[in-house]
Formats: structure tokens, C-alpha cells, sequence
């Protein structure tokens, strides 16, 4: 048993409001998870996006501060005249900033890509404090809840079939990582979705 897993029952909580996403904070939540629907027009812009079949991504650090709001300068530019565009532009900067505040971010590193395959395929845990992730169209990630794999030797071991638990499209979930102190040996273990069809994702990390 790993010296987190000692210390405190390691869980995951849910909810409707954006407010479960400060349980994260709590000793023993490795994931958060705000169970929301997607304001029609971002929904539908999400939905043109992956539609059009390109490889549609954005990838930049960000200077934040949770006094004023975060400036993103010609976000996934090329969908830009897409109707919608500036209602989901809107979504992102509001998570970007709820995100800043929860964790007192200086720095953020911002990731939006349509993927066509899986990124992560294999279970695993992140090196990072904590992360924010969001489907906007299609399959969300998968995860396990604690001790429905052995962590030891994690990427070798055989995917089980039982308790495979998915985020679904408009979640917004925070996944604690190694980094996040007091939480070593404790990390969600979690992996791009094995379901068909394209998405569109977001993703966000704590730099500084």
C-alpha cells in the first residue's frame, strides 16, 4: 500500500454545481467532477468543429491572475468564423479563470485539439499537480476508482473490464496528479477513451 493510500481513503466526488470542483482541495479526492450541461451554442459550435474532419489544435502558456480575467488572443483561430465561436471562446476563459482561482495559478498551460485517436490509451497517472479536463464533443476520459488495478507496474498491467468509469461530453473534471502534495502514490488513474468517433478536448495545467 503506497503511503497515501495509508494516510487517507483515496475517493472521487461529483456534482451539478460548479462548486464540487473545490473538493479537490480536500485530502484523499483525486478527482472532481462537475457534471454540467453545455450551453446550446457551445454545444453546437463543438459539434461543427469536429465535423469538418480537420486537425483543428492550440496549444499555449498563458500569464493569468485571478484578480482579472484571462486574455486569449485569436483562440483556435482557424474555427473562428464558425457560429458559436465566441460563445465557446467565452466558456474557455471562464474555466481558465475558475481554474486560476481554485489553485492560485501564475501560469497556465492550455491544450485544445480535435482528436482522432487516443492520446493515452494505457491506464496511467499524471506528473502534474492537478489538471483540468473537458470534452466538449465525444467520448470523455476514462478512469478507475481505487484499487480496480494494482499501481504497481501500472502501464504493464492488463486493462480490467470491470469498474471502468467515463466522464461524459460537457464535464469538467479536475484530476489530482503526483505532483499535488500529499498526494504522491495517489494520482487518478485514468486513460483517453477506447470509444469511437472524434472529440474535441480541453485541457489545462498549473505551470506556476
Amino acid at each position: 500500500m503506497t503511503p497515501a493510500a495509508q494516510r487517507v481513503d483515496i475517493r472521487q466526488v461529483h456534482g451539478e454545481s460548479p462548486r464540487v470542483l473545490t473538493d479537490i482541495l480536500q485530502d484523499g479526492v483525486n478527482l472532481a467532477v462537475w457534471q454540467r450541461r453545455l450551453p446550446a451554442q457551445v454545444e453546437d459550435f463543438a459539434a461543427l468543429v469536429v465535423s469538418l474532419g480537420q486537425p483543428f489544435a492550440d496549444q499555449r502558456v498563458v500569464d493569468v491572475n485571478e484578480h482579472e480575467p484571462p486574455v486569449l488572443p485569436d483562440l483556435l483561430r482557424e474555427a473562428a468564423d464558425l457560429q458559436g465561436y465566441e460563445s465557446f471562446v467565452a466558456d474557455v476563459c471562464w474555466l481558465v479563470s475558475a481554474y486560476t482561482c481554485l489553485v492560485g495559478a501564475r501560469r497556465v498551460g492550455l491544450r485544445l485539439r480535435v482528436l482522432h485517436n487516443a492520446m493515452c490509451p494505457r491506464f496511467h497517472v499524471d506528473n502534474v499537480p492537478v489538471r483540468l479536463l473537458t470534452t466538449y464533443v465525444g467520448c470523455g476520459s476514462e478512469w478507475l476508482p481505487e484499487g480496480a488495478i494494482e499501481r504497481a507496474g501500472l502501464q504493464l498491467a492488463p486493462a480490467p473490464v470491470d469498474n471502468i468509469q467515463r466522464l461524459q461530453a460537457g464535464d469538467v473534471a479536475l484530476l489530482k496528479g503526483e505532483k499535488w502534495s500529499g498526494n504522491e502514490g495517489a494520482g487518478l488513474i485514468h486513460r483517453s477513451p477506447a470509444g469511437p468517433g472524434p472529440r474535441l478536448l480541453l485541457s489545462l495545467d498549473w505551470l506556476a
